[in-house]
């Protein structure tokens, strides 16, 4: 267990406390419950930057690392894009092309995984510089809301947000496809009677 993974699993305990901040917020309108959720939400997307800085530069990547990080990611920005996505009494909505494009990507790429590694038995899967760029837009659009910015600076992001959203969704797409394509499993089986 290594100092990286100790922060990524920090991260995975504030999800919850985000969660329950906010719909008490939403319930009670009371100021506390929302800056203790933006707290939350603030110290786990800057935790994200945190335990990946130490994993590259105290050499502390590993195989549990590689999972629990775009788990604690999904499951901070999923939550948040969700609970915002439904109209309040007291923070503005996000449109729900966000959250759609959100699911659907990170959908894509769950099947993707199973279907490569039921076919090529090992799944290698790289962060690129779409699903970084939008995971940052993703948590800038959220941080707005709940900073209660103008609805038209949370959209103005939030569409930001799903156009890189949907160009990461086509890189991991093409990613797996040249997985498919260099596995031997993948080629045309010769050997079968027609």
């Amino acid at each position: 267990m290594t100092t990286a993974n100790k922060v990524t699993i920090l991260r995975i305990f504030l999800v919850p406390i985000f969660i329950t901040m906010l719909l008490l917020y939403d319930r009670s309108g009371h100021d506390f419950y929302r800056v203790f959720s933006i707290f939350a939400f603030a110290a786990a997307s800057l935790s994200d930057g945190i335990d990946g800085y130490i994993a590259r530069h105290y050499n502390q990547r590993s195989e549990l690392g590689a999972i629990l990080d775009p788990l604690a990611d999904k499951l901070l920005l999923v939550s948040g894009a969700i609970l915002l996505s439904f109209d309040h009494a007291y923070l503005p909505s996000i449109p729900l092309v966000f959250i759609v494009s959100i699911l659907s990507r990170d959908m894509m790429i769950l099947l993707g995984v199973i279907v490569i590694y039921y076919v090529c038995e090992k799944v290698k899967v790289r962060p690129r510089w779409p699903g970084k760029t939008a995971t940052v837009f993703q948590m800038i659009t959220i941080l707005m809301a709940l900073l209660i910015f103008p609805s038209k600076y949370v959209d103005f992001f939030a569409y930001i947000a799903t156009v890189f959203t949907i160009l990461s969704a086509v890189y991991y797409l093409a990613a797996g496809l040249r997985q498919l394509n260099e596995s031997p499993a993948s080629a045309p089986d010769t050997t079968r009677n027609r």
